[in-house]
């Protein structure tokens, strides 16, 4: 039942953000080898500009071993992983990257740094996680958020997480994308709270709170995704069928809807925290190296993009 079809990386991003300045980044915790494989590759498209930040004695052998050469790579000294982020967050803090990538550290000690009230990257918005999936052999793809940070947003945190997933999508050229706002109805019941959150965030975005989107719900999945299920089910609704991003109920929800695209559809799942100073590129062990690139790729366009 699992899918066996390799993963791929959408051509219509990677173009995108190797046609523009590749975006300086710096790599919390660089010192293992899928952290150094993922910044060489993004580096070689011209998608990032890595500062390395970790032991440095570390980081040396793994590029002796990778045949790396280190000339013009930018290293940051860092001998443990709190430390490591911390040196990230303040490069990032400081003008000196304009994107942050997660490697061999924890997230919650990222994050930790990431949302320090002093010296983190924290702005007026609450952060969320932005997944865009990309399924193999298929058209198109679509955004989930939040599936990775946020585990039971009320309506305000969601418009925070419509507004940060928005301005990704913003930065990818679409100028005014579909949000589809999830439950398990078309109706807002007292008996479902995520339907009444979904009915308060559409009546919030329509009154002023989201800008540049169509926000509507609550919906169920097949009617966010699927014009036929849409139409035989009589909702009519630009978003309808059409979604470009797809809000959770809740973190469980999103969890499971991407790993099930993941796993059953090998969709690239590239995913980036927004709500931050700079973007951040939050990946997992278990991310293939296509998911990996992708995600740099939307950070450097993300970074680059001036929403004014």
């Amino acid at each position: 039942m699992l899918s066996t079809l390799p993963f791929d990386t959408p051509d219509q991003v990677i173009a995108q953000a190797s046609g523009g300045a590749a975006a300086v980044t710096a790599v919390a915790g660089a010192g293992s080898r899928v952290a150094m494989e993922s910044a060489r590759r993004a580096a070689a498209q011209g998608l990032i500009e890595p500062v390395l930040v970790g032991d440095l004695d570390v980081v040396a052998a793994i590029a002796r071993d990778m045949d790396w050469d280190m000339d013009g790579i930018r290293r940051v000294a860092a001998l443990d992983e709190r430390r490591a982020a911390e040196v990230a967050v303040a490069l990032a803090r400081g003008g000196e990257a304009a994107a942050l990538m997660k490697g061999q550290v924890h997230t919650d000690v990222l994050m930790r740094a990431v949302v320090d009230r002093d010296n983190g990257l924290r702005t007026g918005r609450r952060m969320s996680h932005v997944f865009y999936m990309t399924a193999a052999g298929r058209d198109g793809s679509i955004a989930i958020s939040d599936a990775a940070i946020n585990v039971a947003p009320d309506p305000g945190m969601k418009l925070d997480i419509v507004n940060n997933a928005v301005g990704m999508l913003h930065a990818m050229g679409i100028a005014e994308p579909k949000v589809a706002v999830l439950s398990a109805t078309e109706t807002p019941i007292a008996a479902m709270p995520s339907s009444l959150d979904a009915a308060e965030v559409v009546r919030r975005a329509a009154e002023g709170e989201v800008s540049n989107a169509v926000v509507d719900g609550p919906f169920a999945l097949d009617i966010a995704v699927s014009p036929e299920a849409a139409a035989i089910k009589g909702v009519d609704s630009p978003v309808a069928g059409r979604a470009d991003l797809l809000i959770m109920p809740n973190i469980e929800a999103g969890n499971a809807v991407f790993k099930a695209m993941v796993y059953f559809m090998s969709a690239t799942a590239a995913g980036l925290v927004m709500g931050a100073k700079v973007p951040i590129i939050l990946t997992s062990r278990a991310d293939p190296p296509e998911a990996r690139l992708t995600a740099a790729a939307l950070a450097a366009i993300v970074a680059r993009h001036d929403p004014d």
